[in-house]
C-alpha cells in the first residue's frame, strides 16, 4: 500500500497522501501531538481562573467585572468601557501580531470542544469536519451584528427614526456587585454547554462552533490575515506525509498550504501547535512569515477546488444558509430568552441535522460515525430515527419561531403604550387616548396567543410570567384592574413566589383608594415570607411614607435590616427612616449611628453625609451638621436637593439661636 485515503466527509473525494517508510520516522508509530498536554493545562487554567473569579465574588460580594468579550456590547451600545471590552481589544491587537492564538490557548469554549473531541476519540469516534462555503460567513455576520450594528444604528439610522437617542459619552465599569447580571442562569446555561460545546463537535467536527457559530472568531479570523507570525515550513525536511493535516482540529489543510505558500495562511489556524509537535521530521515551526493578506492565493485555491469538493452543492448551500438564518431568528431571545451565542449553536446544529436527513432521502448509502443510516437504497432503523428527529427539531424551531414572532408583534404594539407605571397604578389614573387604547388592546390580543396553554398556545414556561406581567400592565393601562389582578395572581400561584410579581400585585391593590388595608396586608404577607426582597421592601416603605404610616415605615425598615444586617442598602433605609420619621430621641440617635456606619463603608457618598447632617440637626448639633453639609456639597456640588436641605438647616439653626 503506497497511499492513505482519508475522507473528510461522506462526499469528499480521496486525497492521496504519501506515507513515509517506517525508517523515516521510527519514533512515530501513530499520529498525535506530543505537547498537547501543555495546551490542555493552559485551557484548564483558564477554567480554574474563571471559577476562582466566581468564588471570589460569592465570598466578597464585589469583584472585577466579567472578563468576557460579549461585555464589549455595552461599550458600542452605551459607551460603557468594560473590562471585557478592554480584554477583547487586547486580544484583537495581539492577534494582528501573533495570529489567532487566543482561540487555541485562551478560550474557555475551545476547552469544552477539545474535551468533547478527546472524549469522543476515547470512544473511537473522530468527528469529520463539515465543509460549507456560505455558513463559514455566519461568525462574521454575527460579529457585525453584535459589535458594529449598534454603532451604525445610533449614528446612521437613529437620527432619522429616533432623534432622541443620543450618544451618552464614555464611562467605565470595572468593578461589579452583580457578576451574573449578563449571563444566563443554569436553566439556559446547561443546554447551552450541551448544544454549543458538545453537540456541535459531534456533528460538525472538533472546532464546529468556532467555524460556524462563534461571533468572536468572526473578528479574529480577518485580523489574523494581518499577522506576520505563522506556522512555517523547512522544505528540506518536509516529506509531504500529511500528518500535519491529519492532526489538525481546526479544519485546516496544512499540507496543501505549506506546499503552496511555505506557511499556513488559512484564517482558521488557531496556533494550537499540534501540527508543529506532530511533524515526524520537525519541519514545521512557529516563526516570521509574510502576512496572509499580502499573498495571492487565487491560483492555489483553483487547484484545490479541482482536487476536492465541498459537502454541499450551491443549491444546498443557499437553502441551508437560509435555514440557518431563519433558525437563528426563530430561537433568538424575546420569548424564552435564548442568548445569541446559544442560538447560533442551535442554528449550526439544525443545518447539519437537516442536511444529513436530506442525504438519507437522496443518496443510496449514508452513514454517520460508522452508523449506517441508509445502505444500498434501504433506510435502516437509525435512518428512520434520524429523519423523525429532524422533523421534530424543525417542528420545534417553527413553533418557537411562531411564539417569538407573535411576541415581537405584541411588543411593537406594547411599545406604543407609553404611560409610566407610576401613573397607571396610581389612584387618579385615567384611561389612555383612543390611539393608545387601540395599541393596548392589540397587544393584549397578541399576548393572549403566547400565554400559557390552554388559554394560549405556549407550552414553554420560560415566557409565561413575563407575558402575564405585560398583560397585567396593559389591562391596568386601559383601567381593567380586575383583569390585571387576576392575571398576576394566576402567575403567582402557577409560577411560584417572585419579587416582581409581588410588586405588581401590590401596585394594583394600591390603585384602589378603598384597599389601603389590603395593600398593607399584602406587603406584610409577601415580605413576611421573603424578608430578603429588598426592592419590594423599598417600594413598600416609600408607599407607607407617602401614606403617613411612619411607625410602619420604621417597622418594615427594621425587618429588612434584620434580614440582611450587612447589606448597605438595608442599613441606609433604616437609618433614614429613623432620622426622618423617628419620634423619640433614642430613635434619632440610633439613626445617626447607623448613618455613620454607612459612611465608614462608603465614605464618598455625598448624600450619606447630607443625611447625617439632617440627623445632627434633629439632635440640635448644628455646628457638626454644618460641617457635614460642607462635606456633602464637596462631593455633590451640583445637587439641588442637598443645597435645599442645607438652606433649610441654616434656617432651623437661626430659629433655634433666636429662640434661645
Amino acid at each position: 500500500m503506497d497511499s492513505c485515503t482519508p475522507r473528510t466527509t461522506d462526499r469528499a473525494v480521496s486525497i492521496a497522501l504519501p506515507v513515509l517508510p517506517s525508517a523515516a520516522a521510527p519514533h512515530r508509530a501513530s499520529f498525535g501531538s506530543r505537547r498537547g498536554w501543555v495546551r490542555a493545562a493552559v485551557l484548564a487554567g483558564v477554567w480554574i481562573f474563571m471559577i476562582g473569579h466566581l468564588v471570589q465574588w460569592l465570598a466578597i460580594g464585589t469583584t472585577l467585572a466579567p472578563i468576557e468579550p460579549s461585555e464589549s456590547m455595552q461599550t458600542v451600545k452605551d459607551g460603557i468601557i468594560t473590562v471585557g471590552a478592554i480584554f477583547f481589544a487586547v486580544a484583537l491587537l495581539s492577534t494582528a501580531l501573533l495570529g489567532r492564538w487566543f482561540c487555541g490557548w485562551g478560550c474557555h469554549w475551545v476547552a469544552i470542544q477539545d474535551a468533547t473531541a478527546w472524549a469522543l476519540a476515547r470512544a473511537g469516534i473522530r468527528p469529520k469536519p463539515f465543509r460549507s462555503r456560505l455558513l463559514v460567513w455566519m461568525p462574521l455576520c454575527l460579529a457585525l451584528y453584535m459589535f458594529a450594528w449598534p454603532l451604525f444604528y445610533r449614528f446612521a439610522v437613529a437620527p432619522w427614526i429616533q432623534p432622541d437617542l443620543r450618544w451618552p459619552g464614555f464611562t467605565t465599569h470595572v468593578m461589579t456587585q452583580d457578576f451574573w447580571a449578563t449571563f444566563p442562569g443554569l436553566a439556559m446555561g446547561i443546554p447551552f454547554v450541551l448544544v454549543s460545546g458538545v453537540m456541535v463537535v459531534w456533528l460538525l467536527g472538533s472546532k464546529g462552533y468556532c467555524t460556524y457559530a462563534c461571533p468572536y472568531g468572526g473578528f479574529f479570523a480577518p485580523v489574523e490575515e494581518l499577522a506576520p507570525m505563522r506556522i512555517v515550513v523547512d522544505h528540506d525536511r518536509c516529506h509531504a506525509c500529511g500528518v500535519c493535516t491529519a492532526v489538525c482540529t481546526s479544519n485546516v489543510r496544512v499540507h496543501e498550504e505549506i506546499k503552496d505558500f511555505g506557511m499556513v495562511v488559512d484564517a482558521g489556524c488557531m496556533k494550537c501547535m499540534d501540527c508543529v509537535s506532530s511533524c515526524p521530521n520537525e519541519a514545521l515551526s512557529f516563526g516570521l512569515g509574510k502576512p496572509a493578506v499580502m499573498i495571492d492565493r487565487s491560483a492555489s485555491r483553483s487547484a484545490a477546488a479541482a482536487e476536492r469538493r465541498w459537502d454541499l452543492s450551491w443549491a444546498e448551500e443557499i437553502t441551508l444558509a437560509l435555514l440557518g438564518v431563519l433558525t437563528l431568528f426563530a430561537v433568538r431571545g424575546i420569548y424564552i430568552g435564548v442568548p445569541l451565542l446559544f442560538a447560533s449553536g442551535i442554528a449550526a446544529c439544525t443545518v447539519f441535522v437537516t442536511w444529513k436527513a436530506w442525504r438519507i432521502v437522496r443518496d443510496p448509502s449514508v452513514s454517520f460515525h460508522g452508523i449506517r443510516l441508509r445502505l444500498k437504497g434501504k433506510v435502516g432503523r437509525s435512518g428512520v430515527i434520524w429523519i423523525a428527529a429532524t422533523a421534530l427539531l424543525l417542528a420545534a424551531v417553527t413553533y418557537v419561531g411562531v411564539l417569538n414572532g407573535i411576541t415581537w408583534l405584541a411588543d411593537r404594539a406594547d411599545a406604543q403604550v407609553t404611560l409610566p407605571a407610576e401613573y397607571i397604578f396610581s389612584t387618579d389614573a385615567q384611561a389612555p387616548d383612543a390611539a393608545m387604547q387601540q395599541s393596548a388592546e392589540r397587544a393584549l390580543r397578541l399576548y393572549a396567543l403566547v400565554a400559557a396553554a390552554p388559554e394560549g398556545w405556549s407550552i414553554i414556561p420560560a415566557g409565561w410570567k413575563q407575558v402575564d406581567l405585560r398583560r397585567a400592565y396593559l389591562s391596568a393601562a386601559i383601567r381593567d384592574m380586575p383583569a390585571a389582578e387576576r392575571l398576576v395572581r394566576n402567575s403567582w400561584e402557577r409560577d411560584g413566589a417572585d419579587e416582581s410579581t409581588a410588586a405588581v400585585i401590590g401596585r394594583i391593590i394600591r390603585s384602589f383608594l378603598s384597599r389601603s388595608a389590603d395593600a398593607i396586608a399584602w406587603y406584610d404577607e409577601a415580605l413576611g415570607a421573603h424578608p430578603e426582597w429588598q426592592r419590594l421592601r423599598e417600594e413598600q416603605v416609600t408607599w407607607l411614607d407617602q401614606q403617613g404610616e411612619y411607625a410602619r415605615v420604621i417597622q418594615s425598615a427594621r425587618q429588612g435590616f434584620a434580614a440582611r444586617p450587612n447589606d448597605l442598602l438595608a442599613m441606609r433605609r433604616l437609618s433614614l427612616a429613623l432620622v426622618e420619621r423617628g419620634t423619640m430621641p433614642l430613635e434619632i440617635d440610633e439613626g445617626v449611628e447607623l448613618i455613620r456606619r454607612t459612611i465608614s463603608m462608603a465614605p464618598d457618598n455625598g448624600f450619606a453625609h447630607a443625611a447625617l447632617a439632617r440627623g445632627l440637626v434633629r439632635q440640635q448639633h448644628f455646628d457638626e451638621a454644618m460641617a457635614e453639609f460642607g462635606r456633602a456639597l464637596e462631593l455633590e456640588p451640583n445637587s439641588e436637593v442637598i443645597h435645599s436641605m442645607f438652606e433649610e438647616a441654616k434656617a432651623q439653626r437661626g430659629a433655634a439661636g433666636s429662640g434661645g
